[in-house]
C-alpha cells in the first residue's frame, strides 16, 4: 500500500478496494487516511489536548523578548550543538561546524555566533561578517568540526568523534528563535537570541518534572543493528529514548497520557497518529535550515543522518490568534491543522487549476473519500479491506480483480522498516491491535535489499516475483498491474523483468513521469532523477508497433519523442532524468524481447543472469545516449497537445500500426 495513493483514489471514485502491506505502520496510516471521522469531535478533542498541555508544560516554552521584556514570548526553536569531553583535559568542546546562524535570505541580514563569548552579531557580509558587536573578537564562518575531528579550544588537542563508548550524545543549547506578538509589527525578521537565565532554568524544570513522572508510554526499546539505524548505534545510542531531550520526552508522554484518556476510538487514533507524525519533529536528530529558517524533520531525507547542530521545535505549537495559520513548524497547532485540512478535503475533494498565474480551486461534485457517508453524502457504505500482511501470502479469487496497482519498494534505497520502528515503538503502546502485536515492524520478508539482514539481490527479486505472480492470477484477463519505479542502476531494474515475466505479463507501455519534486532535500544537487517510469503489464492486450524497438538507436527515437513531451509541459530534463526514462524503455524491451523463451522455474540466479546478458547483447545507457540530441535543447514553449513528434519518421500506417500479445 505505501502510502495509499492508488487506494484512496480508487476510493474516492467509488471503486471496491483491497489493500495488503506488511510494514504495520503503512497499513495503520493508510486505514487513518481513508476512515471517515467526525471532524467537529477531532478538533474539539485536539484543541483540549493542546489547552491541556499548555497548562501543564506551556511556561516551560516560553521566553524573554529581548526588545519588549515580555517574558511570555512564544521560543520557536530551541538550537543545540552537540559536545564532548576533551580526551586530555576533559573540557567540554562544542562541535560546530560553522557559526552561521542564519543567512539573510528570508532575514533583512546574516546572524552569526561569536565562538570566543557564544553571543550573536548580524551582519550584512557573510563572507567577511567582521568583529563581534559583544567582545570584538573577530568572527569566523567555519567552525572546529571538522571530518570527525576537533581541536580543544583549551589545550589544543585533536579529539575524534563519534565514540560510541561514551554513550549518547550530549548537547548544550546555544540560541534560540522566538516569536513576540507584540513587537511583531515593528520589528523586521525573525528575533533571535541566546539563551538567558529564565531559558536554563526551564529545562532544570523539565528535568526535575520528567524525573518524577513514570514513564507509561516512551518506549524503552533497544536500537538494534541495520543499515541505517548503524548509524545511530556510531553515535552512542542505544535506545529510541535517547534520541529526545528531556522537555521532549516529558512533553510526548504527557501527550500520550491525554491521547489514552480520548473516550471516542476513531478520534483517539487520529490522535495517536497526529502523535506519530510529530515525532518526526520532537527530537534531537532534527536540524535548522539556515535558509529556509525552519525545522528539517528526521525524515527530511530518507535515513537517520546526524549532525552537529540539532533543532527543538515548541512542542504545543504557535498558532496565530482567530487564524488556521501557524508561527513555526513541528508542534501541535501544526500536526493538528494539517491533519483537519487532509480530512476536510476526504469529505469534498477538490482539483487545483492554474490560470494567469493564480491557483483555482475546483470543486468535485459528487466525489468523497471514506469508509461510509459522514451525513453530507448520499450512497451506499464502500467496501474497504486493509490487511496488514505479505502481499505474497493472500489469499484472492482467481479473476476477482479489475486491476492492481502499488508502488514496490525501490531496490535497496529506503530501509522502510528500520526507518518507521521510529514512530513505531511509540504508537504500539497506544493502540491496540492484532497489527501492533510485534515488537518491531522488520521482517526478514520486507521486500528491500539490506546488508545488516542478509538479504541481497535475489531475495528481492524473489520476493517481488511471488507478489506479481499472486497478483496476475487474481487478475481479470487483460487487466493491468501497474506500478512506480526509478533509480539510477539499471541492475536494480532486472527483478522488474525477471518478476513481470514470472508473473506471465508483458509490460504494453513504459510512461515518463515527474514523480519527486528536484528541490526534495534527499535528491537537491545529487543529479538524481525526478522522473519515475510507470509500468502498464497486462495478459494479452496490443502496444503501438513504434514503442517496439531492436536497437539503442531506434530505443532512442521513443526516448526523444518522451523527452520532447516533458519538455514541452515545462519538465526540465537532468542527465539522471534521461538515464531513468531509457532504463524504464530499456525494462519494457526486455520482457518484450525475452518473454517467449522465459522459463520461471529455472533458478533464480540463472533468470537474473539472462536478464544481465540480455542487456550485454542489446546495449544499455551509454549506448543509447550515443544516439539522443543534446541535453542543451532549448525548452519547448510549444503547447503539449500542438506537437507532432517525428511526424515523418515513418508512414503514418505503419507508426500507428498495434501489436496484439
Amino acid at each position: 500500500m505505501g502510502g495509499g495513493t492508488p487506494l484512496i483514489e480508487a476510493n474516492r471514485l467509488g471503486c471496491d478496494i483491497a489493500g495488503f502491506d506488511i510494514n504495520p505502520m503503512a497499513y495503520w496510516i493508510v486505514r487513518q487516511e481513508i476512515e471517515h471521522l467526525d471532524l467537529d469531535e477531532y478538533v474539539l478533542a485536539a484543541n483540549s489536548l493542546r489547552h491541556a498541555l499548555e497548562k501543564e508544560i506551556g511556561h516551560l516554552y516560553r521566553t524573554r523578548c529581548l526588545l519588549c521584556g515580555n517574558e511570555k514570548a512564544h521560543a520557536k526553536y530551541f538550537l543545540w550543538v552537540k559536545t564532548i569531553a576533551c580526551k586530555k583535559c576533559n573540557q567540554d568542546i562544542d562541535l560546530f561546524p560553522g557559526y552561521l546562524l542564519a543567512s539573510n535570505t528570508r532575514h533583512p541580514k546574516n546572524v552569526f555566533l561569536c565562538h570566543a563569548c557564544g553571543q550573536l552579531t548580524e551582519t550584512t557580509d557573510r563572507k567577511s561578517p567582521g568583529n563581534c558587536q559583544q567582545c570584538g573578537t573577530m568572527l569566523l564562518t567555519e567552525g572546529r568540526a571538522r571530518r570527525n575531528r576537533c581541536g580543544c579550544p583549551s589545550c589544543g588537542t585533536a579529539n575524534t568523534f563519534p565514540d560510541k563508548h561514551q554513550g549518547a550524545p550530549r548537547h548544550r543549547l546555544f540560541a534560540l528563535e522566538y516569536h513576540c506578538p507584540s513587537c511583531k509589527g515593528r520589528h523586521s525578521g525573525r528575533f533571535f537570541k541566546t539563551p538567558d537565565a529564565q531559558d536554563l532554568d526551564n529545562i532544570r524544570q523539565a528535568e526535575k518534572r520528567r524525573a518524577k513522572t513514570r514513564a507509561r508510554y516512551v518506549p524503552d526499546d533497544e536500537i538494534p543493528s541495520g543499515d541505517e539505524t548503524n548509524r545511530l548505534l556510531r553515535w552512542g545510542y542505544t535506545h529510541y529514548r535517547e534520541m529526545f531531550n528531556t522537555r521532549q520526552l516529558l512533553g510526548l508522554e504527557l501527550s500520550a497520557r491525554l491521547i489514552s484518556k480520548t473516550t471516542d476510538e476513531r478520534v483517539r487514533n487520529a490522535l495517536a497518529t497526529n502523535l506519530s507524525d510529530l515525532l518526526r519533529y520532537q527530537n534531537m536528530l532534527c536540524r535548522y535550515d539556515t535558509m529556509a529558517l525552519k525545522s528539517l524533520d528526521i525524515f527530511s531525507v530518507h535515513g537517520f543522518p546526524v549532525g552537529l547542530i540539532q533543532c527543538e521545535s515548541n512542542l504545543i505549537g504557535i498558532a496565530e490568534p482567530h487564524k488556521t495559520l501557524c508561527v513555526g513548524s513541528g508542534g501541535w497547532a501544526n500536526i493538528i491543522e494539517k491533519f483537519r485540512k487532509a480530512k476536510t478535503y476526504c469529505d469534498n475533494p477538490f482539483e487545483i487549476r492554474h490560470r494567469k498565474g493564480k491557483k483555482e480551486i475546483v470543486p468535485i461534485k459528487g466525489e468523497w473519500i471514506g469508509d461510509n457517508p459522514n451525513g453530507k453524502h448520499q450512497g451506499p457504505r464502500r467496501n474497504i479491506s486493509l490487511r496488514c500482511e505479505d502481499a505474497a501470502q493472500v489469499k484472492l479469487p482467481p479473476h476477482s480483480l479489475d486491476a492492481v496497482f502499488t508502488d514496490p519498494p525501490y531496490f535497496g534505497n529506503v530501509q522502510y522498516a528500520e526507518l518507521m520502528d521510529f514512530c513505531y515503538v511509540w504508537l504500539r503502546r497506544l493502540i491496540h491491535a492484532d497489527a501492533f502485536s510485534p515488537r518491531t515492524t522488520r521482517t526478514p520478508h520486507e521486500l528491500t535489499v539490506n546488508e545488516d539482514m542478509n538479504r541481497g539481490l535475489e531475495h528481492f527479486t524473489q520476493g517481488l516475483s511471488s507478489v506479481f505472480q499472486k497478483m496476475a492470477r487474481a487478475l481479470k484477463p487483460g487487466a493491468p498491474l501497474a506500478f512506480t519505479y526509478h533509480h539510477n542502476d539499471l541492475a536494480a531494474y532486472h527483478p522488474l523483468v525477471v518478476a513481470i515475466l514470472d508473473s506471465g505479463l508483458t509490460c504494453s507501455a513504459s510512461l515518463p513521469c515527474p514523480a519527486e519534486m528536484g528541490a526534495s532535500i534527499h535528491i537537491n544537487g545529487t543529479g538524481s532523477s525526478i522522473i519515475d517510469t510507470v509500468f502498464v503489464c497486462r495478459s494479452t492486450g496490443i502496444v503501438p508497433r513504434k514503442w517496439l524497438a531492436n536497437a539503442p538507436d531506434e530505443l532512442a527515437e521513443i526516448i526523444q519523442e518522451d523527452v520532447t513531451k516533458l519538455r514541452a509541459g515545462n519538465v526540465k530534463i537532468t542527465p539522471g532524468d534521461m538515464r531513468c526514462i531509457a532504463h524504464g524503455h530499456l525494462i519494457r524491451t526486455a520482457i518484450w524481447s525475452l518473454r517467449q523463451r522465459w522459463d520461471k522455474k529455472a533458478p533464480i540466479g540463472k533468470r537474473l543472469s539472462l536478464v544481465a546478458s540480455w542487456f550485454l547483447y542489446f546495449g544499455a545507457w551509454p549506448e543509447i545516449e550515443n544516439h539522443l540530441f543534446p541535453q542543451q535543447e532549448p525548452l519547448c514553449k510549444t503547447p503539449l497537445l500542438a506537437i507532432n513528434v517525428n511526424e515523418s519518421r515513418q508512414p503514418y500506417e505503419t507508426a500507428y500500426e498495434e501489436v496484439s500479445f
